[in-house]
C-alpha cells in the first residue's frame, strides 16, 4: 500500500492501550444515528458523512443535505488556493515613483501598491514586523536618490476591485474586525482597536477610545451604555467605506474588565499611507501628505511608473496555516480573491467564484451537487453545502501535490485555538491523529477533516464531516456529542 506523506505529527503505533475496541461500519452508522437524534439535536438538522481513502462509508446521515458551513468554508479556500499556487507562493507589495527626482528631490509621488498581502502590519506572528517592511520601503527610496518628496504618498489598492465585503454579510458583522473584508492593500488587517472599559454605574457611557492605528480623519460615535453584570460585551461598530465616520452601540457589562476590542477599518490604503508618511518624516525624507487611489480626489495620477523595489508576505502555506487554526476571515477572503486576481485577472467576487469552480473541477469536484459557494470565510449565511461535497473535496486533496501541506495547516482537537476545548478527556495521541476544521455561528457547529491512520496507510485515512444546523442547544451539551462521533471514528482506524 502506498504510504501517506510523512505529517508532522508524533503517531503512536498502537492504540491498544486506550482505544476502545474497533467499531465496525454497522457499529459506526449505528452511532452516528443515535447522535443525530440525541434530544440535544432534536430541533437541529444533522448531516454527517464520513468514509475511508478506499470508499468504504463509516457514516452517512443526511450527507446529501445542504447546510451553512460556517468556516469549514475555510477548508475550501486553503485547499484550492495551495493547489493552484503552490506552498511557496508569496503575495508582494511594490514601492513605485512617479515624476523625476532632480538633486534628490523627486517631483512626483510615490506608492504603495498593494498585491494583497493580508498579513502586511498585522499582529499576526507570522507577520513581518512593521518597521522592517517600512525600513526595506525607505531603503527603495534613498537608492533612488530621494531625500525629498515634492508629492504624496499614495496607498494603492486597486489589485482588488470592487466591495471590500462580500454583498450577504450581515450589517452588524461588517464592522467587526471578523468582517472587516480585503482591500488590495491592508494595514494591521483592517482592524481598528479600542481601549474599552465599564462607565462607573449601570447605564453609564461605556468608557471607550481608540487606540490602534491612529486615524485622525475619522469621527466615531458612541451610542453605547454599561450594561447589567452578566451581559458580557455586546458592542458592535457600524462603518463603511462610504464615509469616515463609525458609530459603537450596544452595552459592555458592569463587570467586564477592560480590553481590546477590534473592530474594522474601511479606510486601510490611507491608514498604511500616513503611517508610511510618518515614518518617513521621522527618518528625514518629507513628503507633502498622503493619499489613497479609491477615495481620494486631490491628486491626479499623470504618466507611468518606475518601481523601486518589492516586499513579500509569508509562504502560503504559513498563511493557510493561520488562516486554518486562528480561522482568520481576512486570510481565507484574500485567498479567493487571489485565486481570482491570478486566473481571471479580477479579484472581484464574481471572478473568483469562476476561478474557485474551475480549480475544483481541476480536482475533479464535481460542483453542480452539493455546494453553493457565496464567500472563503464561511462568514455569509449564504453558503450551502453538504458533508457529502465537503468530503469529496477532502478526498480530491489528498491527490494534490501539496496534500501533505493541507494536511498540516489543519488543527488537531484539543490544541491552540478554535478546538482547544475539543475532546480534553481523550488521549494526545488520539486527538493528534485528527485533523479537522471546525466552523461556528449562532445555531451552527461543524467539524471536517482527516482522521490520519496509525500505520499510515493512506486508503485508510478517514475523510469525514459532520454538519449541524438550526441547533438552539447549549454548547456544552452539543460538543460532547460531536467529540464522541470524532473519538469513534479515530478509534476505527
Amino acid at each position: 500500500m502506498k504510504r501517506i506523506i510523512a505529517i508532522t505529527i508524533c503517531i503512536i503505533t498502537s492504540l491498544a492501550a486506550y482505544a476502545q475496541p474497533h467499531p465496525s461500519a454497522e457499529q459506526a452508522q449505528a452511532l452516528a444515528e443515535s447522535i443525530a437524534a440525541d434530544p440535544a439535536l432534536e430541533q437541529a438538522v444533522v448531516s454527517i458523512c464520513a468514509r475511508t481513502g478506499d470508499g468504504r462509508v463509516l457514516m452517512d446521515v443526511n450527507s446529501e443535505r445542504m447546510l451553512v458551513p460556517a468556516s469549514n468554508m475555510k477548508l475550501i479556500s486553503t485547499g484550492t488556493a495551495l493547489h493552484h499556487f503552490g506552498p511557496e507562493h508569496r503575495f508582494e507589495t511594490a514601492i513605485a515613483q512617479d515624476g523625476e527626482v532632480i538633486n534628490g528631490v523627486l517631483h512626483g509621488n510615490i506608492y504603495i501598491i498593494g498585491g494583497g498581502d493580508p498579513t502586511l502590519g498585522s499582529k499576526d506572528s507570522i507577520a513581518v514586523v512593521l518597521d522592517k517592511t517600512f525600513s526595506l520601503w525607505e531603503a527603495f527610496i534613498r537608492k533612488a536618490g530621494i531625500r525629498q518628496i515634492k508629492g504624496l504618498i499614495i496607498g494603492d489598492g486597486r489589485c482588488f476591485e470592487g466591495m471590500a465585503e462580500e454583498p450577504t454579510w450581515l450589517w452588524n458583522d461588517i464592522g467587526t474586525y471578523y468582517g472587516a473584508g480585503t482591500t488590495g492593500l491592508m494595514f494591521y488587517e483592517n482592524m481598528q482597536s479600542f481601549s474599552v472599559g465599564a462607565g462607573k454605574e449601570l447605564g453609564a457611557p461605556v468608557d471607550i477610545a481608540p487606540s490602534y492605528p491612529e486615524t485622525p480623519w475619522m469621527e466615531f460615535r458612541y451610542n453605547c451604555t454599561t450594561g447589567k453584570e452578566g451581559t458580557g460585551d455586546r458592542l458592535y461598530m457600524y462603518a463603511s467605506d462610504l464615509a469616515p465616520v463609525a458609530e459603537i452601540r450596544g452595552t459592555f457589562g458592569l463587570d467586564r474588565a477592560r480590553k481590546r476590542l477590534d473592530c474594522s477599518n474601511k479606510f486601510p490604503e490611507y491608514t498604511c499611507a500616513s503611517y508610511f508618511f510618518n515614518y518617513l518624516k521621522k527618518k528625514g525624507i518629507n513628503a507633502e501628505g498622503f493619499a489613497d487611489t479609491r477615495l481620494h480626489t486631490d491628486w491626479k495620477e499623470e504618466g507611468g511608473k518606475t518601481i523601486l523595489g518589492k516586499t513579500y508576505s509569508p509562504s502560503l502555506r504559513r498563511i493557510a496555516f493561520e488562516t486554518n487554526h486562528a480561522s482568520n476571515n481576512l486570510f481565507a477572503e484574500t485567498l479567493l480573491r487571489q485565486i481570482g486576481l491570478d486566473m481571471k485577472g479580477s479579484a472581484s467576487y464574481d471572478s473568483s467564484y469562476v476561478a474557485l469552480d474551475n480549480i475544483l473541477k481541476s480536482l475533479k469536484v464535481n460542483t453542480a451537487k452539493g455546494a453553493q459557494i457565496q464567500d472563503g470565510s464561511g462568514l455569509s449565511r449564504q453558503n450551502y453545502v453538504s458533508s457529502d461535497f465537503l468530503c469529496r473535496f477532502l478526498e480530491s486533496m489528498m491527490q494534490s501535490p501539496y496534500f501533505e501541506d493541507y494536511v498540516n495547516s489543519l488543527p488537531s482537537p484539543g490544541g491552540n485555538g478554535t478546538l482547544q476545548y475539543n475532546m480534553k478527556g481523550y488521549p494526545a495521541s488520539q486527538r493528534e491523529r485528527i485533523k479537522v476544521k471546525s466552523g461556528s455561528m449562532n445555531g451552527v457547529r461543524c467539524y471536517s477533516g482527516y482522521i490520519i491512520p496509525v500505520e499510515g496507510a493512506k486508503e485508510e485515512t478517514i475523510i469525514f464531516s459532520i454538519m449541524v444546523n438550526n441547533c438552539t442547544s447549549p454548547t456544552w451539551k452539543v460538543r460532547p456529542l460531536l467529540d464522541k462521533l470524532m473519538g469513534a471514528l479515530s478509534s476505527y482506524n
